[in-house]
């Protein structure tokens, strides 16, 4: 519960952009990657790239990383919401999430490889670490 607390106080920052769905079943991509997502429709329009963002499912707030767009690298034209959720392992599908993205932290980047994808995802997820941890990171 610890870790849901401290978590609560940062879902009262100021948001940038809030969206909320049913999780969907995606390419499963990110799960190959090593970075599984719940996958939501897009039905604002938001600046592609990608956020450091909470997600609420069940009541419960977790801290995430959120991609908004058309993945470049897969050569895909249609926009979703794909989010991260750090050190979660559960299975969302069909669950209605709310999606609270506070910061950007970079646009949408066609990469050479899902390697490359996957080098920058760590990084990202570095970011968001620090964003969470580290009050002047913010």
């Amino acid at each position: 519960m610890r870790h849901i607390r401290q978590f609560a106080i940062i879902w009262k920052m100021k948001i940038e952009f809030l969206v909320w769905g049913k999780v969907k079943t995606g390419n499963k991509r990110g799960r190959l990657l090593g970075f599984p997502t719940a996958n939501i429709s897009l039905y604002k329009n938001i600046p592609e790239g990608v956020y450091v963002s909470e997600i609420k499912v069940d009541n419960l707030i977790f801290p995430s990383l959120t991609f908004v767009g058309a993945a470049k690298t897969f050569g895909e034209k249609n926009k979703q919401v794909e989010s991260y959720i750090l050190n979660f392992n559960k299975n969302i599908y069909n669950k209605w999430i709310t999606v609270k993205m506070f910061k950007k932290i970079r646009g949408n980047i066609k990469f050479n490889s899902e390697k490359e994808l996957a080098l920058q995802m760590k990084e990202d997820l570095s970011f968001a670490n620090d964003f969470f941890t580290k009050p002047q990171a913010r």
